[in-house]
């Protein structure tokens, strides 16, 4: 046998193994944490403080990361500020920061601590996996120093970030994630210069990483998915949730589907802010989620996800969203046509004034399209039909087409978008499609009680969002949320400093 014959052989036979060794299905867990957050202050506090405060909320991660363990997670994830909270300015912070070195380093903190500098969170985070054999998402603030070379160095001379880390089964550090899309008072800390497409392998598929308001936007978010090519998206989230389309478990788990990959999204809890709901979401559906307004308490999840979703025989097929339809006429000339604010976007409406039919209501070029069957037509409740095709520009500016199938506040039509938690009418059958001009559509569906209704819908390879059956509870909203990234506005630099 010649050598270039066994060498080819040795590599097919490791290949085999590794493939023998991977895994089909794995245990996802997230963490919704309830933080402890320091007092509201302009100066920076000690390191020996900002240490303690960090330990304590570490101590509570500490306690879930080995529950979950020792459930046979294999991976957990915990929220965005999960360390150490979010009330802070540039320089408040910075005594909470560590210098988070490039995965490139082959590090592990917890045997080595010191090799970079003092880093005592990142050395017990990665205690806490190596001890539980578990792999660690956590959100913590990277500084790098920075001087008069770089145009672009904050006049304090360092760069702070909004970071996630990982650390794999050993303790090792294998990825770093900078924020990059940062929300509106994320003043103390800085974007990166290059959006990061951050990815990692394990024996149970291929990981991405982003944070909280990133998965609005076309990088990293969907680059991760559509280029990288990921299997699992791992989402560290401090999600405030806004109703009737962006709480946290509608639209992440919405987000899952349109994408066709996993996301374990693990929010912060905070009441007071609404801030509450995480989950372990599938492309076929949530697996396990919770929503909880009600105490202040963290909550542990844990499901089995497939490790390669795009080949599970579960996985819903790639769909054409405006196929259905552009392939029909309007299904009525409606002369009742009304507008309305949702979340500061105005949106053309019509409501269902009989207890089924078919309706279309049209904004710009997008033509949403109804046919619904109520279980019971109620007096006291109003259902409308709404269409949204423009520029959102309140906390960000991205481009939207939604088409909606949402229920009222009150019979008076001037309420209907605002926020709206309870219903009572159920719904027998109904079918919502759109004209989209974008290919990136997160089907919702939530229930009275902000409830998500995994199994009991889906959406059809033309477009069509349907239900499976008469729906189990009442109905909130039916959505179709497009983004249509590719008319999003250039980006504007964000301040340095």
């Amino acid at each position: 046998m010649l050598p270039s014959q066994a060498l080819l052989l040795a590599v097919v036979f490791a290949l085999a193994a590794l493939q023998a060794l991977a895994s089909d299905t794995f245990m996802a867990a997230v963490y919704e944490h309830a933080v402890i957050l320091p007092h509201p202050t302009q100066e920076p506090v000690s390191p020996s403080d900002a240490l303690a405060l960090m330990d304590k909320n570490m101590d509570v991660l500490e306690g879930a990361i080995k529950e979950a363990a020792q459930q046979g997670a294999h991976i957990i994830v915990t929220p965005e500020d999960g360390i150490y909270g979010w009330r802070f300015t540039r320089e408040s912070i910075y005594p909470y920061l560590e210098d988070i070195p490039d995965p490139v380093v082959n590090w592990i903190p917890c045997t080595d601590p010191s090799r970079f500098g003092p880093a005592p969170v990142q050395e017990r985070l990665s205690c806490m996996a190596r001890n539980n054999s578990i792999y660690v998402v956590a959100n913590i603030g990277d500084k790098k120093p920075c001087d008069s070379s770089d145009p672009s160095c904050p006049r304090d001379g360092r760069y702070q970030y909004n970071t996630d880390v990982v650390f794999d089964a050993q303790g090792k550090l294998v990825a770093r994630y900078h924020k990059y899309n940062l929300f509106l008072g994320e003043n103390q800390f800085n974007y990166p210069k290059e959006p990061e497409a951050v990815t990692f392998e394990t024996p149970f598929g291929k990981f991405g990483i982003f944070t909280c308001f990133d998965i609005l936007f076309y990088e990293p978010a969907v680059v991760l998915v559509s280029k990288m090519q990921v299997d699992t998206v791992l989402f560290p989230t401090a999600w405030m949730n806004v109703l009737p389309f962006l709480t946290a478990i509608e639209f992440h788990s919405a987000w899952a589907m349109g994408m066709r990959v996993n996301v374990l999204a693990a929010n912060t809890h905070n009441t007071s802010m609404e801030m509450t709901g995480s989950g372990i979401y599938a492309p076929a559906g949530a697996r396990t989620y919770s929503y909880n307004m009600k105490t202040e308490d963290g909550h542990l999840l844990i499901a089995e996800l497939d490790a390669h979703p795009r080949l599970s025989p579960a996985s819903p097929p790639a769909v054409s969203w405006n196929s259905y339809a552009l392939s029909v006429e309007r299904f009525s000339q409606n002369d009742h046509e009304f507008t309305g604010i949702i979340f500061e976007d105005l949106f053309t409406f019509t409501a269902l004034t009989e207890p089924g039919g078919n309706l279309t209501v049209c904004q710009k070029d997008l033509c949403c399209h109804l046919s619904y069957k109520m279980a019971e037509k109620r007096d006291d409740e109003v259902y409308v039909l709404g269409a949204f095709d423009g520029l959102h520009v309140i906390e960000g500016q991205y481009y939207l087409q939604i088409c909606t199938l949402l229920k009222c506040p009150s019979t008076n039509l001037s309420t209907c978008g605002q926020p709206m938690e309870t219903a009572q009418t159920k719904f027998e059958m109904f079918s919502l499609s759109g004209t989209f001009g974008t290919s990136y559509v997160f089907p919702e569906v939530l229930y009275s009680g902000v409830q998500l209704a995994p199994g009991e819908f889906k959406v059809l390879a033309d477009g069509r969002l349907i239900n499976q059956n008469t729906t189990s509870k009442p109905v909130l909203t039916v959505t179709l949320y497009g983004r249509w990234y590719e008319k999003d506005p250039p980006r504007t630099d964000q301040a340095s400093a």
